[in-house]
């Protein structure tokens, strides 16, 4: 991304120290945005921001600051939470290969585009400890990692001990989301059973199912049908469900559905399914066509990135690590298919609620996170794979014109990108733990189970030696209960006879 005249280079200056004495080094530990239109997924109001150590401290007008604060001038533009990339893979080993950005170079194209958070997908090999993978992962990610980030587990087996380690990735590690497959049969898929079962354990102990949805026994098209029978065993073990890499329109139609009904899924569109299609893998080119090899597959149909672009609005996520932010602009809020507030939600707040971290991310409040963008969206530029900084070979957005780009990027309170240029530092990213239970997730489900508790009869207990031996709903039982009291010495005797036909017991508590 270029920036064209000098009107593009936001204007930064630096407030001195009057009349003090031992001037600390200020580089950028405060900031002080000026003039900006802050918007959050409810609400776009102007105020200034200052943020001091990494979190924001002060929002208003007239704000009275410490000197030596550096400042930012907005002039007026639109100061967005940053984003947050719930779905990445970054360094992943897979059969003897490995992915292209390590983490290094994928948190700094995430920066880039204004993303300033990343979620990445801990995949253990089959068969293999759940836990050894996630100390793997994290050890890469602290070491290279240039902005904050939170890690999903993959369950890729399932018996007992990976049961165990899921407990202990939920209570102890910070980890709240963990994804299967209907896909990869023989390797990585699960069989309904098994879905069924990981999802009423992750429901018991809080935690978020994500599904690839993929029919793995038959065509990989057959997305929508996948969908479906997640979303049935999700619903049925009252387990939030999210599912990755929507790439149809009739799968994105079953989450959209579902959600109207009531279950509490989630559907997350990867950037590719929004601003392309699968007509490319007929390129007479193979390396280009090889480019837009995804898993589910891109639809082949040309209208499906505007379709899914539709239903986005409703929608709680999108992935694409340098893109992402500047493709959506483009393709949902210049067209009017959502306003300024979606945006932040389906880049930002959604993402940061699904996973229990707002407000810290996700919102730009007094307390929260000092991960900012201030946003240009008159700046248009053109991505191509020669400035784009992955370090990928091709872009499938190669040649498209986009309107709408940040202007500065704020990352811990410390500026990471201005006039262009990219201000990193690997492994200052810190790991943002994720606690179970999430309300944007268990909130509806909680009050669907309090629902259904009080429409069901009380259950009849029956006490053997003082000892809890079974309980049965129906039939309800005859009692019959005589009590004397003798008041003098003190004495309580409780007769009660139980007649349950059902089971022909006889219980006599004499107390």
């Amino acid at each position: 991304m270029s920036y064209q005249g000098k009107k593009n280079i936001p204007k930064i200056t630096t407030m001195s120290y009057q009349g003090k004495k031992n001037i600390p080094k200020i580089t950028s530990e405060r900031l002080l945005i000026k003039g900006g239109r802050i918007v959050n997924d409810d609400q776009s109001f102007h105020a200034d921001i200052y943020m001091e150590d990494g979190v924001i401290k002060q929002i208003g007008d007239n704000l009275i600051v410490p000197g030596g604060v550096k400042i930012v001038e907005a002039n007026g533009k639109m100061v967005f939470p940053g984003g947050i990339d719930i779905h990445t893979h970054f360094q992943m080993p897979y059969r003897g290969t490995t992915t292209v950005d390590d983490f290094g170079q994928g948190s700094k194209a995430a920066l880039a585009g204004g993303t300033t958070m990343i979620v990445d997908h801990v995949i253990p090999e089959p068969g293999s400890s759940l836990l050894e993978a996630y100390d793997q992962w994290k050890q890469w990610a602290d070491e290279k990692s240039c902005c904050d980030y939170a890690l999903h587990v993959d369950i890729t087996h399932w018996d007992d001990t990976v049961k165990q380690e899921v407990e202990t990735l939920i209570k102890e590690k910070g980890v709240n989301s963990f994804q299967v497959y209907m896909a990869y049969k023989d390797y990585y898929q699960m069989s309904n059973k098994e879905l069924y079962e990981i999802c009423s354990f992750l429901a018991d102990n809080g935690g978020i199912a994500q599904v690839h949805a993929e029919n793995g026994d038959l065509i990989a098209e057959l997305e929508a049908e996948a969908v479906f029978r997640a979303v049935t065993i999700a619903s049925q073990t009252n387990c939030p469900l999210y599912v990755t890499k929507v790439m149809s329109k009739s799968a994105a139609d079953v989450i959209s559905q579902a959600r109207k009904k009531g279950n509490v899924v989630f559907g997350e569109p990867i950037t590719a399914s929004l601003g392309t299609d699968g007509t490319h893998y007929w390129s007479k080119n193979w390396a280009k066509a090889a480019s837009f090899v995804t898993a589910p597959p891109l639809s082949p149909d040309p209208t499906t990135p505007d379709y899914l672009n539709t239903l986005l609005a409703r929608c709680k996520g999108v992935n694409g690590v340098e893109e992402r932010m500047a493709l959506i602009w483009d393709k949902a809020v210049t067209t009017g298919k959502m306003d300024e507030n979606m945006f932040v939600a389906v880049t930002s707040t959604n993402a940061a609620k699904i996973l229990n971290l707002y407000p810290r991310k996700g919102r730009i409040a007094v307390g929260s996170d000092a991960d900012l963008v201030i946003w240009d969206s008159d700046l248009v530029h053109t991505v191509t794979a020669k400035t784009h900084h992955s370090e990928a070979e091709y872009n499938v957005f190669e040649g498209m014109e986009l309107r709408g780009a940040p202007w500065v990027v704020i990352c811990q309170g410390k500026i990471v990108l201005e006039e262009g240029t990219m201000h990193v530092i690997q492994g200052a990213g810190r790991f943002i733990p994720c606690s179970a239970f999430p309300d944007f997730a268990y909130k509806r489900i909680k009050a669907r189970k309090q629902q259904a508790a009080r429409a069901q009869p009380a259950p009849f207990w029956i006490s053997l030696a003082g000892n809890l031996r079974y309980a049965v709903s129906q039939p309800r039982p005859h009692a019959h209960t005589h009590t004397h009291t003798d008041t003098t010495h003190r004495h309580t005797h409780t007769h009660t006879h139980t007649h349950t036909h059902t089971h022909h017991t006889h219980t006599h508590t004499h107390t």
